[in-house]
């Protein structure tokens, strides 16, 4: 998580929302990502996407059995849908979304017996520090 926190202040720094997520196999990082939405133009650029891609890219299939998914933020329906399609093992996000969080929070996809694949999703990990970076871009944006 800490170095999926580390993306997101990356984010921040380029004016995105602060989240970071990074995938995980057999103990290495083999995607990294960090919203860019706003920079790239792309609606899907949301951490969790860049990441998978890049993961994706590294092992050559779009199927990432056997990996764990940090994210700082917990993922929204898109990036849910993502997970699924990739076959994650397992996501572990840090704060919680009640606007647009898919794992419970705003709505439960993440949980959703009828789907083909199920993925292992455990949030609240750093949600306080995670949680705390958001609030800080949030309050600054609104300029106090």
């Amino acid at each position: 998580m800490a170095e999926a926190l580390a993306l997101a202040e990356a984010a921040a720094a380029a004016g995105e929302v602060p989240v970071g997520a990074v995938v995980v196999r057999d103990g290495l990082v083999i995607g990294r990502g960090h919203n860019r939405p706003i920079g790239s133009a792309d609606p899907t650029a949301h951490a969790e996407i860049v990441a998978l891609r890049e993961a994706s890219a590294a092992v050559g299939n779009y199927r990432l059995l056997d990996c764990t998914l940090f994210v700082t933020l917990e993922p929204c329906a898109m990036c849910v849908g993502a997970i699924l399609h990739a076959r994650l093992a397992r996501v572990v996000f840090g704060a919680s979304d009640p606007k647009t969080g898919a794992c419970g929070s705003a709505v439960a996809l993440a949980s959703e017996a009828k789907l083909n694949h199920q993925t292992a999703f455990e949030g609240g990990v750093r949600a306080d520090q995670c949680g705390a970076m958001l609030k800080a871009f949030f309050a600054a944006r609104r300029g106090g």
